[in-house]
C-alpha cells in the first residue's frame, strides 16, 4: 500500500527503496545504505540528494564526522502532495490559456479551420495582441454605441488604440449607428492609420465586434462583465468575410 502511495507521489523505485529503508532503520550512513540495498554507492548518493530535495529526508553532518541521512516525519509527504497539487493546477491554468494555439496548429495541419476560444479579460487582450501582428490592414465592424455602455470595453479599447497607433497597423472601421458629435475629431486624430465609415441603418443593438485580418477573423463579445473572444484562422472564411466587409464598406457613409 505504502509503495503505491509513494509511486503516486512521484518517487521512483530507487527513491522508494531508500526511503522505506530509512523509515525502517532510522538515520544511516550512505555506505551502510549501499551495503544493505542492491544499489551502487553512486546511485545511493544521487537518490539521497533527490529525497532531500523533495523534503522528506534530511542530511545530518557534524564536523569531522560522516554524514547520516534521516527520514523526516511521514507527515512531510502531505507537503509533497500539496506541492504536486499546486504544480498540477498551475500547469492546468497554463494549458487553459495555451490550448487554443495548440488546437489551431492541429486543425491547420489537418486542413480544418483553426479555432481559438478564450474567456475573460486576458482572452480579449490576447486576441487584440494578435491583431497588432497583422501583415494586412484590419477590417472592423462593431456597434460602438452598444459596446461603449460596457466600461470594460472602453478601458481596453483606449489602451489598444494607442498601441495600434505605435505599431502603425492600419484599420478600416464600420460603425453601426449614426455619427456622434465627437466622431469627426476622433477621425482626425487617427486618420493616418484609420478610416471610419458609418452603417446608419436601424439594426438590433449588439455588444460584439468582428475583426477581419491576416487570413483570420476574430469575435469579441462583452456584456455585463462577461467576455468571450474567438479567433478563426482559415483562408476561405477570411476571404468570405472580407468580401462581405468590402460590400458593407462601399455601402456605408463617410
Amino acid at each position: 500500500m505504502e509503495n503505491i502511495i509513494l509511486k503516486q507521489l512521484g518517487l521512483n523505485k530507487n527513491q522508494i527503496l531508500i526511503y522505506e529503508y530509512l523509515l525502517a532503520n532510522g538515520a544511516q550512513k550512505a555506505s551502510i545504505i549501499a551495503k544493505n540495498t542492491p544499489l551502487q554507492r553512486g546511485v545511493v548518493y544521487k537518490t539521497l540528494d533527490d529525497l532531500i530535495e523533495m523534503g522528506i529526508i534530511e542530511k545530518n553532518e557534524e564536523e569531522n564526522a560522516i554524514a547520516h541521512f534521516t527520514p523526516l516525519h511521514p507527515s512531510t509527504l502531505k507537503s509533497l502532495a500539496e506541492s504536486k497539487i499546486r504544480t498540477a493546477q498551475n500547469t492546468f491554468n497554463h494549458l487553459e490559456s495555451e490550448i487554443g494555439s495548440l488546437v489551431s496548429m492541429y486543425n491547420l495541419a489537418n486542413n480544418k479551420p483553426g479555432i481559438e476560444f478564450y474567456e475573460g479579460i486576458d482572452g480579449i487582450k490576447k486576441v487584440l495582441e494578435d491583431t497588432l501582428k497583422s501583415k494586412t490592414e484590419i477590417c472592423l465592424f462593431l456597434n460602438r454605441d452598444a459596446l461603449q455602455k460596457e466600461e470594460m470595453f472602453h478601458e481596453i479599447n483606449e489602451k489598444y488604440k494607442v498601441r495600434r497607433e505605435r505599431a502603425g497597423v492600419k484599420k478600416k472601421i464600420i460603425r453601426a449607428g449614426a455619427k456622434s458629435l465627437g466622431d469627426e475629431e476622433q477621425k482626425k486624430e487617427y486618420q493616418e492609420i484609420t478610416e471610419i465609415r458609418y452603417f446608419e441603418k436601424n439594426i438590433s443593438p449588439f455588444k460584439s465586434s468582428i475583426q477581419i485580418y491576416d487570413n483570420k477573423i476574430s469575435y469579441q463579445i462583452i456584456e455585463n462583465g462577461q467576455v468571450v473572444s474567438i479567433i478563426i484562422e482559415d483562408r476561405n472564411i477570411y476571404e468570405m468575410n472580407k468580401a462581405w466587409f468590402e460590400y458593407m464598406w462601399e455601402n456605408s457613409e463617410r
